[in-house]
């Protein structure tokens, strides 16, 4: 995953272009996409699909022509969306165009223009205290044109039509945690979930933010009510503890099991109120769709110092924290698709389970006893209106248990889903 995250990082992308692009041929290489071009001008919900922009070159030189701004070295270094740009100009007329963090002097910040037709770049502040007094070239090789939207989605194929979308969004330019980190762990969870015929179809949705997630939205209306659950990936591979922001909802299916599993997990973790401020998660849970949408990160944006710097670089992106944010996914994942409600069809008193040998059955389990109460607190819940998430709260035995227990329940005739 790391690896991935070194290969998408320098890319020069924004909400358009050719950097979306080339973003997506590589994650193309991991996973079959299907890609998807909209062309500017098109209406999506309340919002207009904007010019596609693309630059080829940046940079401010000194008079000796010695370039002190330059794209080459880092994609932050230009403003997002910047209009094209050449002139030569004093540093007194320069200033307002130029971008800084004084509190962090050595770091350069990630600023963006996208529907405000402007230009600029971003620099450190140690470099703009050093530049002399004088004339500096100004150019800014870019095209503001007519042109297309790109987003991609995966699908892994599930034993029923009801979907989980599992979205990120592929817009930051040298940003490896916003958002690499959560490209990189899709990518490998829709591998893995590939290799275990999922119950529920996983739809991954590799979009530019905000724009990107409206227009998947919007082409999608119609068929919205396949989509039952879903998860934001966010800034997954900082060393912070992990965060599950829940849903508009509160008390969305997902938002269950993401408490339950990192609970259970005993991992350092914090769980937030949902806030329509942050990623997509806003778009999918807005009241018109209302969906079941939760967001999952590390530490969320705007809450460490680097984020939406050049800081936030691979270093900062951690092997071993990629691993544990793609560990949860797996896990909380394998307790959606398993969570059923059942009706116990022999509810009259207690069923005789020795005569249908699921008493036998429990002779090689690890815990025998915990295998046969796992049994009849299914049978005992059975009524239509508890999944086995609520037994296993209730009853406070693991998920697994509760689910192979209602398996086997399920194999003797005993329960229906």
């Amino acid at each position: 995953m790391h690896a991935l995250v070194e290969r998408l990082y320098p890319l020069c992308r924004s909400i358009t272009g050719d950097g979306v692009r080339a973003t997506l041929d590589i994650v193309g290489e991991y996973l079959p996409l299907q890609r998807h071009e909209v062309p500017t001008g098109t209406q999506v919900l309340d919002w207009t699909v904007p010019q596609e922009w693309n630059v080829r070159d940046a940079y401010v030189a000194d008079a000796a022509g010695k370039r002190v701004v330059d794209l080459a070295a880092s994609a932050l270094h230009v403003l997002g969306y910047s209009v094209p740009v050449a002139a030569t100009m004093p540093l007194s007329e320069l200033r307002p165009h130029l971008h800084t963090l004084p509190d962090h002097p050595t770091w350069v910040p990630y600023r963006t223009s996208y529907y405000r037709p402007d230009w600029g770049f971003c620099l450190s502040q140690e470099t703009l205290d050093a530049l002399p007094e004088g004339d500096y070239e100004v150019r800014v090789d870019s095209t503001l044109a007519d042109g297309h939207l790109s987003y991609a989605e995966h699908v892994v194929p599930g034993q029923v039509a009801d979907e989980v979308i599992v979205s990120c969004h592929v817009c930051h330019p040298a940003l490896a945690n916003d958002n690499m980190a959560g490209v990189a762990v899709a990518v490998f969870l829709a591998r893995e979930l590939a290799q275990r015929s999922p119950w529920y179809t996983y739809r991954f949705v590799f979009a530019p933010g905000t724009i990107g997630a409206i227009t998947w939205l919007a082409r999608n209306a119609e068929r919205i009510e396949r989509v039952k659950h879903g998860l934001v990936l966010a800034c997954a591979g900082d060393r912070g503890p992990l965060t599950y922001k829940r849903s508009r909802r509160g008390d969305a299916e997902i938002d269950r099991v993401l408490g339950y599993v990192l609970a259970a997990s005993e991992r350092p973790h914090r769980i937030d109120e949902f806030t329509p401020y942050g990623y997509d998660e806003r778009q999918y849970c807005s009241p018109g769709f209302n969906l079941g949408v939760g967001s999952l990160s590390r530490t969320p944006n705007g809450r460490y110092p680097e984020y939406h710097t050049s800081a936030d670089d691979l270093d900062f992106v951690a092997p071993e924290a990629l691993a544990d944010t793609l560990a949860v996914c797996r896990e909380a994942f394998a307790v959606l698709d398993r969570n059923r409600r059942y009706v116990n069809l022999s509810p009259y008193g207690e069923p005789q389970l020795g005569r249908r040998g699921l008493y036998e059955s429990l002779g090689g389990h690890a815990d025998a006893g915990q295998a046969q109460l796992a049994m009849l607190w299914v049978l005992s819940m059975s009524d239509g209106t508890a999944d086995l998430l609520d037994v296993a709260e209730r009853s406070g035995l693991p998920f697994d248990a509760v689910a192979v227990a209602a398996g086997a329940l399920e194999g003797a005739g005993l329960i229906k889903a």
